[in-house]
Parts: C-alpha cells; structure tokens; sequence
C-alpha cells in the first residue's frame, strides 16, 4: 500500500541530516538548518509536494511545544524573579512591540497588521539563545538571568497574541462585541484549569503511574494534550492554547517531570517538522530579486531589538554592559514568531511579499545570532570605552558608594568576592566561619537588598569598572576571588584587579581549561577550572572508596593540578609520578547494613554471634539511635534498628544481607 507523505518524510529526513551537519560545522541553530531543509525540498525545487501533510504533522508539533512550555510554566517561579520577568520582559515586549507598529505604520501598513507585524518583531529565540548561554557556560550570568527572564515573559505573552490575532484582522469592527465571547470561555478554561490541576488529574496520573508502564503514562499523556487541545479548537479558540493550558494542567503534579521526559522527544521531532514547513513557504526567488531589501530589514531588526532590549535592562537597573549583552542576544527573531505568522496568515494578517519578507529576513537574524553572541563581549568593551555618564555604566540603582569608616577601619588585608552566586556564598561561608572580613560585589539588586538585611557587607555594582572595585576597597584587600560565570567580565576584572593593585592575590574560577592561560597571563595568581575540578573531586573519591590512604589521594591531587591538568586533558598521558600508587585493599569493602526486627541477630551478642569467624567480616562500629559504639565489645547485643558498619570482601557483604534483613535477597 503507497503511504502517499511517505516519500515527502523520507525526503525530508534525508536532506535534514547533511544539512543539519554543515550548521553544525559552521556553529549555526539547527532551527535555521529546519528551515533551510524546507527552502531546499520547496516547491521551487519541487522535491516535496505533499505540503498539506507536512502541515498536518507540524501542526503537532506546535501542540507539543506549547504543551512543554505549560508544563515548564511555574508561577511560584515566575515569582521568584517577578521583578525581571514582568517589568523587564514587558518593558522589551510592548517597547518593541509599539516601535516595530509605528514603523509599519509610517510604510502604510493598515493599524491591525502594523500591530500584529510588531508582535512577531517583539519575540525572540528561546531555543537559540538558551543552547547558546548553556554552551557558553553564562546563563548564571547577571545578563544571562535577565535575558533568560524576558525570553520566559514572550513564551507567555505569545498565548494572548495568539489569542488576539482575529481581532485584529477584524477591519470593520463589526466582530468586536464577540469578544466577550472569547473572554467568557477564557475563564471558564481558567476554571476547568484549577479544578483539574487540583483534583483531577494528579489522582488520574497517580493510577496511571502506579501500573509502572511507560506506554500507558505516554499514552495518558498525549490523550490529555490533544484532548484538552482538541475541545479549546471546538469552542472556537486555538489548539495552541488548548496545549498549554493542557500543560498548566500537568504542571500542578509530582509527574510533570516525568511527563515532560515522555513528550520532549515527540515534541523535538514534530517540530522538526513545523520549520520545514515554514521553509517550504519561503520564496527563494524574492531572495535574489531584492537582497538588499531583505538585508536592510534583518539589520534593523538585529539593531532595534538590540536597543529596546538592552534599554529595558538599563531601566531595571543593570549596568550599562550588561544590558549591551542582554540586547545583543535578544536581536533575533525567534520560532514562536513562526507559529504566530501562522494565525496571521489564516486571519489575513500577512499575505504575499510582506510574509516572504518576513521570513526571509527572521531566518537571517536566527543565523547571525551565534556570531552576535559571540561578539557581545568585544562589542561591549569598545561601546564602554566612549564616555558615558557613570551612573549609566554602574546602574541606575542608586550608587554603591565608598566603603564606611567602620567598614575601612575592620577591612584591611581582607577578602574581595566578585559575584554571589552558588561558588560566591561558599566562599564567604568558609571566610566567615574562619573569621575574615569580607566585601562582595554582585548584580544581582534583589540578592544586594536581601543579604544587607542579613548582615553581609555586599555591594551592588558591576566589578568591571574601576570605580566599583575601588568603592569595594580593592587597595586594601589582600585576596580577591572573581567567582563569575561570565568569561570575558572575569578577564577585565583580572586586568583591572591587577592594575588597581600589584600584589593583591587573584583567584579566578572558570568552567572551561581553555579560560586558564588567557587569565594567568592577565595577571591571576590562582586559575581554578570548574570541569576538571570536578574530575579531581570524583577521582578523589574513587581512590577513598579503594581505601587509599588520604596522604596518597592529596599527593596524587596536588600533582594533577601541579601539572596542569595534563593528566585529565589528554589520553595517552599518564604521569610517571603516579606508577607508584597502589591500590590498598582493592578487594575489600566497607558497608552499612540496618538489624531488621526479623532477622535472627536481634538479641544476641557479638560473640555469638562471631561475624569474623562464621562469615569472614569485621565489626567497625554500632550505630544505635543518635549513639555511635565505635569499639563494641562481645557482650554487646545486637538490638533492632541498629545499623552494622562492617568491612569485608564484597561477596561476603553480599552474604550478609539476608542475615540481617531475611526479607531482602539480593
């Protein structure tokens, strides 16, 4: 029997791949490589003619990806940086949003789609910028968290644009009293939401995950998604909304996460397809008649997001380098603007050259985005080089000043953090229980104001600029640990640290080996590498689990980071330092078992027991409540509950366990 979008899938995956694998050479998105598979298979080359079923499966994909963005919804972590998300992303969504209409308005666009045109320009890339700030070991970073929050508010605000799409094709005004319509079925979706999230489904999936089947609860999980999906688009609004508020119905469970983990791959691959279609749609033509039509549409796009974005972290307080980065990242234009183009195309909202300009130009600003990021940090460099007012540069908030006299008189010789994050706290934590004194800068405004109530003496500022660190009394501390995830500001802040003061000790943690020989010879004294630190830490502890003694384990660490990390960054290498260590006891092990109130030790002693002689294993110690018998004696018996610590061979162990716990059989 001929399947007749067979051929077309086949076709498509075929090309997907080679394509895929040149983006990845040339470090550009996979989206893009989605929607260069479709240019390539288009009509204009006539490779793929069942559009309609490739429609049909990218339909599905969009379901999918806004049943994960319901899921991944938290309104308790929406809260937590309520501040950036709600002002921050609606200051860069309805400022973006209105100066994209004006303009559409000025080149004669009706006020409808000059609105709608402006809520594609507002949203930007979530899939694109994250895997980039991931890869870039910055989405801990202060522009990383802000960009990270307006991205979060456009995945929320394209619902209600989705939403208001109609409307706004609505020319005559004839249609608008229906919208009470829409809003009295929006709040009885909104109660349904609550009463199933709280009663409901949870229950359901309860049962479901109970069976211990992963068809049933994928199965249980695609019917909730399409059906919710599927009665929304039969009361007149979207399947889009129907999936995410199918979302926000398993997103109140314990098996979100799980659900998400059943449905990531599914969503992945139709999606794949939705941006083929998308490719399908674009006119290769249009691209060779007017190219600089289209380039000059991609530039002022890349330079009007940039703007309004890294304006509106200007607003929240950031410092001026931080919202150059926070903009430069959200320049794009991002996949939801494609799902949204599709409303707009079905209300009439685009139609003809405006949508191949649309598209065109939205794949150009996706493909540049890697190399913009990339550039984020030397483009801010030279921008903060031109001379902006200080507080710009520092932050709106009202200025860190200089330390106090009682600060300067107890701070001398004294320890400077830069950033408070998870590493940052840590440190001071330690540098507090040992009694030095300490100043931290951080970005962070909302951790600034919470720590000061706590005590911490913190500073709001951004340490790449001198003023910040001179405030922070640089020239009289004697260590400073830049503790940052974002690898260009630890480089300046080294520069600046060590010009500001010779001799003053710099200790800079990165996460990546390559960071280490750019910052030494910046001027740090101490390069910690996040990656292969975390290597010596699992590797110390398998040498303990071998019973190698503890000198050995710190000599054997002092020599891997004594050379570099030589012995972690290539394979063939092994330090001829290390031929000697042995491995002690490599045949024995240690092991924790619990006295069940079954098994036939409770009561008796030791010396009945005779553990060394009847099961060749030795006693180290007694747990028994909040007491530890460390030398048990053969009189002592054994009670229920107590815990054994015992050394021996691992099949002896093995042994043991059914003396101590007959209803587990290993």
């Amino acid at each position: 029997m001929d399947i007749p979008s067979l051929g077309a899938i086949v076709i498509i995956f075929a090309l997907s791949v080679p394509i895929l694998f040149l983006c990845h050479w040339l470090r550009v998105p996979t989206i893009v490589g989605f929607l260069l598979t479709g240019v390539v298979a288009g009509p204009y080359v006539a490779l793929v003619k069942a559009g309609h079923e490739i429609e049909i499966l990218a339909e599905v994909g969009v379901v999918f990806l806004l049943f994960t963005i319901g899921i991944e919804f938290s309104l308790e972590s929406l809260l937590r940086v309520k501040k950036a998300v709600l002002l921050g992303g609606a200051l860069q969504v309805f400022l973006t949003l209105t100066v994209a209409a004006a303009i559409a308005r000025q080149l004669g666009y009706p006020l409808g789609e000059a609105t709608f045109i402006g809520c594609l320009v507002a949203l930007s890339s979530t899939a694109i910028v994250l895997k980039l700030m991931q890869e870039r070991a910055e989405a801990d970073s202060p522009h990383g968290r802000t960009t990270l929050a307006m991205l979060i508010f456009q995945d929320l605000i394209v619902v209600p644009m989705i939403l208001i799409t109609p409307f706004l094709a609505d020319t005559s005004g004839e249609a608008r009293p229906t919208i009470f319509l829409p809003m009295a079925q929006g709040l009885g979706i909104i109660a349904a939401v609550v009463v199933s999230a709280r009663w409901v489904v949870p229950k359901l999936l309860y049962q479901v995950a109970h069976t211990r089947s992963h068809e049933l609860f994928l199965l249980s999980v695609v019917v909730l998604c399409f059906g919710v999906a599927w009665l929304t688009s039969r009361v007149g609004l979207s399947l889009a909304l129907g999936a995410f508020v199918a979302g926000l119905i398993v997103s109140e469970s314990e098996y979100s996460h799980q659900a998400m983990g059943h449905v990531l791959p599914l969503r992945d691959v139709f999606m794949s397809f939705f941006f083929v279609s998308i490719g399908l749609l674009l006119d290769v033509g249009l691209l060779f008649r007017q190219p600089g039509s289209i380039v000059l549409i991609t530039c002022s796009v890349l330079i009007l997001k940039s703007l309004i974005a890294g304006g509106a972290a200007v607003l929240l307080g950031f410092p001026l380098r931080t919202a150059l980065l926070t903009g430069l990242a959200l320049g794009q234009v991002g996949e939801f603007a494609f799902v949204l183009s599709k409303a707009g195309l079905a209300a009439g909202l685009l139609a003809g050259d405006t949508y191949q300009f649309f598209l065109a130009s939205s794949v150009l600003t996706m493909a540049a985005t890697p190399f913009l990021i990339a550039l984020a940090p030397r483009i801010a460099d030279v921008v903060l080089r031109l001379p902006w007012p200080a507080r710009l540069k520092a932050g709106l908030y009202p200025a860190t000043g200089s330390l106090e006299a009682g600060d300067k008189a107890r701070l001398h010789d004294h320890l400077l953090i830069i950033g408070f994050g998870i590493n940052g706290r840590n440190v001071a934590r330690a540098t507090g229980i040992a009694g030095i004194p300490y100043v931290v800068i951080e970005m962070n405004p909302d951790t600034v104001r919470i720590e000061r109530t706590q005590g911490v003496l913190i500073y709001y500022g951004d340490a790449t600029q001198e003023a910040v660190l001179e405030h922070a009394g640089i020239k009289t501390a004697r260590v400073v640990v830049v503790a940052i995830s974002d690898a260009a500001a630890t480089r300046r802040i080294t520069t600046i640290a060590r010009r500001l003061h010779p001799t003053v000790h710099i200790i800079a943690r990165t996460r990546y080996l390559r960071e280490m020989q750019p910052l030494y010879a910046l001027g740090a004294d101490e390069v910690i590498p996040e990656e292969f630190e975390t290597s010596v830490e699992i590797f110390a502890r398998m040498l303990t689990k071998y019973l190698v003694p503890r000198d050995e384990i710190e000599k054997c660490i002092a020599e891997v980071r004594a050379d570099g990390y030589e012995m972690f960054r290539s394979l063939t290498r092994v330090p001829t330092s290390f031929s000697d260590l042995q491995l002690a006891l490599a045949d024995v092990d240690i092991r924790t078992f619990r006295v069940e109130a079954g098994s036939p030790l409770v009561g008796k002693s030791l010396a009945e027991i005779a553990l060394r002689r009847e099961y060749g294993v030795t006693l180290l110690a007694i747990r028994r409540d909040t007491r530890v018998l460390s030398t048990p004696g053969g009189d002592t018996e054994l009670l229920a509950q107590d815990i054994l610590v015992v050394l021996g061979a691992p099949e002896k162990l093995s042994g043991l366990m059914g003396l101590v716990a007959p209803e587990i059989r290993e």
